[in-house]
């Protein structure tokens, strides 16, 4: 049976490691038939990805701390498979000292650099990637609730995927224009690396877990497949939105 991405071609950018949420994203776009380029950031990430991405998956170094390192690596996609369809944007990063205690604890610096990391990073992706994608193509990211309430511990990560869920409304409107798409999927607590920055995460999956409708987290494919179907054309309806992927646990 065809995939509903048959023939379409995705960047994912943020797989760390088997537990990541783009590693669930990778998985379901490959069953669904697309054609998957990877960005690391660097090469201890690349040495960990190579141990279980296939050696026919393009990779390519992309440090998004620098816009210009975003330019370098979609030229080279552009240059090695042409045009794209899609872009997943699963990348994001505050201070660890950040994710305990207090906000007020945040200095400027930790706090522009988990901006840049976590919400600048898009716009350099839709910057650049807008001028190689398809018409009709998607860009989907990733955020967390602790955007819209206080969780524990999430603090300048919380402040800046709100910072995300925004700049996602604007890249939408502004991006119509060329019949690209761009939405977010707010994803459940899953033990991911970005996860185990948070102190107490282990309190923080156990609760989210526990408001779930049926008890039982969402897990990184459940976060995939909905990944596949914003980037295919069954969602063509849904522009500029945060969907969430978290069994209910934003319900309860």
């Amino acid at each position: 049976m065809t995939g509903i991405l048959e023939g379409k071609k995705i960047i994912i950018m943020g797989v760390a490691n088997k537990r990541s949420l783009a590693y669930g994203c990778f998985q379901a776009l490959a069953e669904q038939g697309a054609q998957l380029i990877l960005t690391y950031q660097n090469e201890r990430m690349k040495r960990s990805i190579d141990k279980f991405i296939p050696e026919d998956v393009l990779e390519v170094e992309c440090d998004v701390s620098e816009p210009e390192n975003v330019k370098a690596a979609f030229d080279t996609i552009k240059a090695t498979v042409g045009n794209v369809d899609g872009i997943i944007h699963a990348i994001a990063y505050a201070d660890p000292e950040d994710l305990s205690g207090q906000t007020t604890d945040a200095g400027l610096e930790s706090f522009e650099k988990a901006q840049a990391i976590s919400v600048y990073s898009l716009i350099s992706a839709a910057k650049y990637g807008r001028e190689m994608m398809n018409e009709g193509g998607s860009i989907v990211t990733l955020t967390y609730m602790g955007s819209e309430r206080a969780v524990p511990n999430y603090n300048i990560m919380g402040i800046a995927k709100a910072g995300l869920e925004s700049t996602v409304r604007y890249l939408a409107r502004d991006l119509a224009v060329q019949n690209i798409r761009v939405n977010a999927i707010s994803a459940g607590a899953i033990k991911t690396l970005a996860v185990t920055g948070v102190k107490d995460y282990n309190k923080l999956i156990e609760i989210s877990n526990e408001r779930a409708v049926n008890g039982e987290g969402v897990t990184i494919r459940e976060v995939g497949d909905t990944a596949a179907f914003l980037l295919s054309p069954l969602s063509t309806g849904v522009v500029g939105d945060v969907i969430y992927v978290d069994k209910g646990t934003h319900l309860m």
